[in-house]
């Protein structure tokens, strides 16, 4: 699931980039609490001077758009005016451009140049290395509802038999099939193992992102939903797949997803949901906002006026349902608690935007209270932005209500949302652990799935 930050600084967002001829392909590195992200950043020349978006790799957002951009006398300089975001950076003949990268009161140096470097793209321990002892199958499927076409991966034991198999539903934010994040990239981790121990795996990029079609900034969680509803058509007409023992598995807003698939489908068999939340989306949000920002340093008292602030925004939501309404609503409520014209439209753009309307009113109880198949749930005793003790008993709760008496529900000490061994949760340790996943985690997850 993607972070909602205290700060806009910690959205990670951006940078830019120039030459003596700055046209084309530039590369750097932004360090932010030890955690290293990749920018890639392409610039054109135009009739008026020069434009430019932006990649981030590691985060899977691609083609940011850079507000203004200028070059005059070796100075680069350029804004990207919702991330509250200016880079200043001198260029040098040997081909650098060696600036800072300002956001939210944060000063970071950042370097480009014309050859990717700075971060080091090593394996971790968990990757799995190639020849796969499985088969493997390059996959595109059709969501005929949206009409757009997805890209992934299917494993299987082997290229003939019958399996049961599960899909793989990412967290928030554009995600490839790997979920890859911060260099670990848990989906292929947990695809690997699960292959090999006879369950058959789908994982595919989300729509709009890498290989995959579709509109992914104006979708949500809704929407996500009916490409995993594409995907469990499309493996009901495998010969492979045994169609008895057709699953998901949904990390943290996969979590969400995987419940709204199998209140519709009769071909879902079971559900995993690993950091999947079971409170409303606002409620959620103000309590990973609180836990981060605690672990980050905040005042207490900073902590509970975010939280103040927050949970005032979140009920001028809900009483506007219409967007265009909601818009003037949110200015006239932020403008005398910010008293910026900027920051109040920056944080008016970010909550209407159609993912967090619909995430922020999303109520995961109603669907959940509708699930009759097996569930297991799955969360770490230090996870910040899906705390594990009130998900979990809401999940245990709702299903004991409902009759659903086939689930089981485990929390796991010293894990964090990655389900990594860590020491704190904090959102700057997932990059520093070599781990991709605690192996008592899989074992659970494969064991389980076997047992249905």
């Amino acid at each position: 699931m993607k972070i909602i930050f205290i700060t806009t600084y910690l959205c990670f967002l951006t940078s830019l980039v120039f030459s003596q001829d700055i046209t084309g392909k530039w590369f750097g590195v932004l360090k932010v609490n030890k955690i290293e992200l990749r920018i890639d950043m392409n610039i054109i020349k135009n009739e008026i001077g020069y434009s430019s978006t932006m990649d981030s790799p590691d985060q899977g957002k691609n083609g940011i758009i850079v507000d203004s951009i200028s070059f005059v006398d070796s100075l680069l300089t350029f804004k990207i005016i919702k991330g509250k975001i200016e880079y200043k950076g001198k260029y040098s003949k040997n081909h650098l451009i060696t600036g800072i990268f300002a956001q939210g009161g944060l000063s970071i140096p950042l370097e480009f140049g014309r050859i990717e470097f700075g971060l080091e793209k090593k394996m971790k321990p968990q990757d799995p290395i190639k020849p796969y002892p499985y088969y493997s199958e390059e996959v595109k499927f059709k969501n005929k509802k949206d009409g757009i076409t997805l890209a992934g991966t299917l494993t299987l034991p082997s290229k003939d038999g019958n399996f049961p198999i599960v899909i793989l539903i990412s967290g928030s934010g554009a995600q490839n099939r790997d979920e890859e994040i911060l260099g670990h990239k848990p989906f292929l981790v947990l695809s690997d193992y699960l292959t090999k121990n006879g369950i058959g795996v789908l994982r595919f990029d989300d729509r709009g992102s890498f290989e995959s079609e579709g509109d992914f900034k104006n979708s949500t969680t809704n929407d996500f939903s009916t490409d995993v509803e594409a995907a469990v058509l499309y493996l009901s007409k495998r010969r492979e797949v045994n169609k008895k023992k057709i699953g998901l598995i949904g990390h943290s807003e996969g979590g969400l997803i995987a419940p709204i698939v199998a209140s519709k489908s009769k071909n879902v068999s079971f559900i995993v949901l690993l950091a999947g939340s079971a409170i409303p989306g606002g409620d959620l949000l103000l309590l990973q906002q609180e836990r981060i920002g605690r672990s980050q340093g905040v005042s207490e008292e900073n902590l509970l006026m975010i939280k103040n602030m927050n949970k005032g925004a979140y009920s001028v939501m809900a009483a506007n349902k219409d967007t265009s309404l909601l818009k003037k609503e949110l200015t006239d409520y932020y403008q005398p608690i910010l008293q910026d014209k900027e920051m109040v439209d920056l944080y008016v753009a970010q909550l209407t935007n159609p993912w967090m309307f619909n995430f922020i009113n999303y109520d995961p109880r109603l669907i959940l209270a509708k699930i009759k198949c097996p569930v297991l749930a799955l969360n770490g005793e230090k996870d910040l932005q899906v705390p594990s003790k009130v998900n979990l008993e809401s999940i245990r709760s709702i299903l004991e209500k409902n009759g659903n008496s086939d689930f089981t529900i485990k929390e796991f000490p010293s894990l964090n949302h990655l389900f990594q061994e860590c020491e704190t949760g904090a959102v700057d340790e997932y990059a520093k652990i070599e781990q991709t996943i605690s192996p008592i985690v899989l074992e659970t997850i494969s064991k389980w799935i076997k047992s249905k």
